[in-house]
This record gives C-alpha cells, structure tokens and sequence, in this order.
C-alpha cells in the first residue's frame, strides 16, 4: 500500500516557521519525495543542522538527530557508514553548510557517500536576526554591516561541481513540483547529492523572491549533466540563474570502498589472494 505524504509528519510537533516562509514548501516537497519512493518512515534517517533549516529533524516521524553546528554532513556519513541499509539525509543552511560546516563538504564528496543534502540558502542569517551569512549580496545592509557587506559572496554550485560531488541541483522553493521531482532524484542516486535550494526568509530579504521569478530559468532538457567542465557555464550564470541537475556521475560509493577494504583485509589475514583494489574499482566506473 502506497504511503502518503503525512505518514512521514510528526503530528504532535507543529512547524513553528514565519508565516510565508519557503521552507514550508521544502518541507511538503521532502513528504511527496518520500511517498514517490514508498520509503517507510523508519527506513529514513535525518539529521539537521541549525538555523531556521535545522528544525527539519523535529517534523519528521523518522530517525532524526538535530547536530551541532556545522556537523551535518559528518554525522549523516557517519549513519550511513553504520547502517548502509537506511535512507539518509542531512539538511541545513548557508551558515551551517558553508561556514562553520563548509569544509566538511569537499572531504564528504571524496568519500561519495550514499546520502542526500538539502542546503536550503536565504542568504542571510533568519534565525538570529538578519546578520551577515556567507552568500549575502555585497552591498545588503544587516545586523553585523550596517554599512554594506563588503565581501564577494559565495557561489556555490561551482564550488559543489569542482569538489568532484556526483550529483548536484538547485531548486526554489516557490516551484515545489520541480524541487519534489529533483530531491527525489537525489535520493535516488546513488552517491553524494546535493540539492542546493534557494528558501527566501520573509523578514530579512537579502534573497528576493521576486528577483528569483525574473531571473530562474530551467536548464535544457539535453544538458549534458555528465559533463564537468560544460556544467560550470550555467553554474556561474546569474541572469538566467539555472535550476535543474547541473551534474551527475556514477562512481564507487563510500559503502563500496569500506567493502573492499573489509574484504581485502579479511583476505590479507587468511592468506588468501586479494581481489580487486580500490584503484582497480575506480577505474572500472570510469
């Protein structure tokens, strides 16, 4: 029997987000996503960061583990390294995934884990009142530059792309059919993914929903999403700001390299000859 989106809501623990805030729409998309996938809600693990994002963890009747600052991304690889059997998610924002817990990022996407991101961007720190967060526009008035932010921001779908992640999207949060037809993909590649989604906070709006409408455009259909170099164009493009899958690539996953490494060990102690290295399996994705 098919499972419906509600099945995966905590009933007794009601979203307690500002009024017109797009990580409501995160939130139904991520319930359909589960439901497309007939996942059973103990088969998901989700682990939340902070921020407004980081209380995903507590709406959802799964494993849940609301982490510390910055240690989403290694606590879901570490889940899934113990329980390779389980669905897992981490999600976050733009403080928690590309400041304090940014450099985990390039470290996970070595590994390739068999998890799925959700970083959900306002640019602008919600949660504590509007300070200054790593993708705020130069220029943006807040709590910590009331003069102007004076740094370059963040471009993050590059910085995914050159960090070798094997899939990568970006979403809004006001198109929840397309953001519900990605994130279900991400879940269903099996790798690292990452689906990098744009949430305007309505109180500071360093993020303009109505600039985001003008400017979004879909990638082509025939977009060649296995290509590195040719996916950097539209990542770097601002008007039009592309959404869609960016890239995709198969390679060896984090569970199949400790496979390899358990086997070859087991081996090595009993004397018996090796099988296939690493190396050897790496070279066979490719």
């Amino acid at each position: 029997m098919k499972i419906t989106p509600q099945a995966y809501r905590k009933e007794a623990v009601k979203p307690i987000w500002c009024p017109g805030c797009g990580d409501y729409a995160v939130l139904s998309a991520l319930q359909k996503s589960f439901s497309a996938l007939s996942l059973k809600p103990e088969e998901i693990i989700m682990v939340s960061g902070i921020g407004c994002s980081g209380r995903f963890s507590h709406y959802f009747n799964t494993y849940a583990l609301h982490g510390t600052h910055g240690r989403a991304i290694p606590t879901a690889l570490g889940a899934k390294a113990a329980r390779p059997d389980l669905t897992v998610l981490a999600v976050g924002g733009d403080g928690d995934g590309l400041s304090i817990g940014g450099g985990h990022i390039s470290h996970a996407a070595r590994k390739n884990p068999d998890i799925t991101y959700l970083l959900l961007d306002n640019n602008i720190y919600g949660l504590t009142k509007g300070q200054t967060s790593p993708t705020t526009p130069t220029g943006y008035q807040s709590k910590t530059a009331p003069y102007g932010v004076s740094e370059d921001p963040m471009d993050p779908i590059p910085i995914f792309i050159t960090y070798g992640i094997s899939f990568i999207a970006r979403a809004h949060s006001f198109d929840v059919k397309q953001m519900t037809a990605l994130i279900t993909a991400a879940i269903k590649h099996r790798g690292m993914s990452i689906v990098y989604i744009h949430s305007p906070c309505v109180n500071y709006q360093a993020l303009s929903w109505d600039k985001l409408r003008e400017q979004t455009k879909e990638l082509p259909a025939d977009f060649p999403v296995d290509d590195k170099m040719k996916a950097l164009v539209p990542a770097y493009s601002k008007d039009p700001l592309y959404t869609g899958v960016f890239y995709k690539v198969m390679k060896p996953t984090l569970e199949d390299r400790l496979e390899i490494i358990t086997e070859t060990a087991r081996k090595s102690r009993h004397g018996l000859s090796v099988g296939m290295s690493a190396k050897q399996v790496m070279e066979d994705f490719r």
